[in-house]
C-alpha cells in the first residue's frame, strides 16, 4: 500500500503549516487510497538534530525514506525554509531520496515570497533526488481557514502528474 508522509519543518508544534500539509496528504489519500502515516513534527525532535547518534532522529530519517510519497513543509523564513528542517535534511545524502515523491510546501505570509517554494525548497529536494512532479504550493498562511477548498482545487489540477506515484 501507498504510504503519505508529512513531514513538517515548523518549530512550532501544532502549526498552521502541519495542518496545511495534513490537509494536503488527506487530499492526495482520498483521490488515491494511499494510507496517511503519523505526522513528523521536526519541533518534537529539535533537540537532537545536532546529537550523533539519535535513535529518535534516525527512526524518523528511516520513515522517510520509506515513504512512497513525502509532503515536505515548512513556513517561509527569510525567504526560503526553517533551519531546523535543512538540519534534519542534511542527514541524508545526496540521492537518498530517489525513491520518495516529494511536495514542496511553504507557508508564506506575504506574496513576495511566492516563488521560495520553487527556488529554495525544490532544489534542497532534487539535491536529495525526489522526484517532484507537481508545482509546489505557496500557500498563504491568512487562508489557513479556507485550505480544504484551496488545497482540493490544487489536488484536482495536479493529480495527473501525481497517479502514477499513488498508485491511482
Amino acid at each position: 500500500m501507498t504510504t503519505i508522509v508529512p513531514l513538517i519543518g515548523n518549530p512550532q508544534p501544532g502549526s498552521r503549516t502541519r495542518l496545511i500539509a495534513e490537509t494536503v496528504a488527506e487530499a492526495l489519500a482520498e483521490r488515491s487510497g494511499a494510507t496517511v502515516a503519523e505526522t513528523i513534527e521536526l519541533a518534537d525532535v529539535a533537540d537532537e538534530l545536532f546529537r550523533f547518534p539519535s535513535e529518535a532522529v534516525d527512526a524518523l530519517r528511516s520513515r522517510v525514506l520509506a515513504a512512497d510519497v513525502l509532503i515536505v513543509a515548512s513556513p517561509t523564513y527569510k525567504a526560503t525554509y526553517t533551519g531546523l528542517l535543512k538540519a534534519f535534511l542534511d542527514r541524508f545524502d545526496a540521492g537518498a531520496l530517489h525513491a520518495v515523491t516529494a511536495v514542496p510546501l511553504l507557508t508564506i505570509g506575504s506574496p513576495a515570497h511566492t516563488l521560495a517554494v520553487e527556488t529554495g525548497l525544490r532544489p534542497l529536494l532534487t539535491e536529495l533526488g525526489a522526484s517532484q512532479p507537481t508545482q509546489g504550493i505557496a500557500f498563504p498562511a491568512s487562508d489557513t481557514d479556507r485550505r480544504g477548498e484551496i488545497i482540493a482545487r490544487w489536488a484536482d489540477a495536479e493529480w495527473p502528474r501525481l497517479r502514477a506515484a499513488l498508485g491511482g
